[in-house]
């Protein structure tokens, strides 16, 4: 077996080399794409739901919900007064609800090329102050949590879903590379590069 260079100061550079690292590490290709578009008309109907339950699980938590209080990127309208006053039905955290739809369908319909693996290192970006708002500042310990909430959610809802029990094995399998990806890009904004 031959052992692959890999240019670790391009990995914490060049984003399509990152992923496209971590896409051959972790064994992500194209049979796990079709799995996740394939997944598509079963999730599809569920987006809604699961998007209710990740915002109240995060108000079930201060550290959580205060990251909702500051106005939001691309919000326009009324922010609330403070963390006591906001509430699910607040029209900032209504338009959050939202783009966490968008992206949860843009999970399962998108192609994954170059723009998506961009959109998803937004996804990580926006949570801190290199992006969006300045006020923004999610600590990683609150983004691990809400991506472990929200791949157990995820892959559970694939367990209860109508596939025969290989096709189901697999997607699960597909759906965490996924997400173990989008955790990367997410964990790659708070850390400063350590390359030797």
């Amino acid at each position: 077996m031959t052992m692959k260079h890999i240019d670790e100061n391009r990995l914490e550079k060049d984003l399509g080399y990152r992923f496209n690292y971590l896409t051959e590490f972790m064994g992500f290709g194209p049979q796990d794409v079709e799995l996740i578009h394939a997944g598509a008309p079963h999730l599809a109907p569920l987006v809604p739901q699961l998007v209710d339950a990740v915002y109240v699980k995060l108000f079930g938590y201060d550290a959580t919900k205060r990251h909702f209080v500051p106005r939001q990127f691309g919000y326009e309208g009324a922010v609330p007064e403070d963390i006591h006053s906001l509430t699910l039905d607040h029209v900032q955290i209504q338009f959050r609800k939202a783009h966490l739809a968008k992206y949860l369908e843009r999970l399962v319909t998108g192609a994954y090329d170059g723009k998506m693996v961009s959109y998803l290192d937004f996804v990580g970006k926006i949570h801190t102050p290199k992006a969006g708002s300045k006020e923004l500042n999610v600590p990683l310990v609150q983004m691990d949590a809400l991506m472990g909430f929200v791949s157990d959610a995820l892959l559970g809802t694939i367990l209860d879903l109508p596939l025969d029990s290989g096709t189901k094995t697999q997607t699960i399998r597909a759906f965490n590379k996924l997400l173990w990806l989008q955790n990367d890009l997410i964990v790659r904004h708070y850390t400063e590069p350590k390359v030797g």
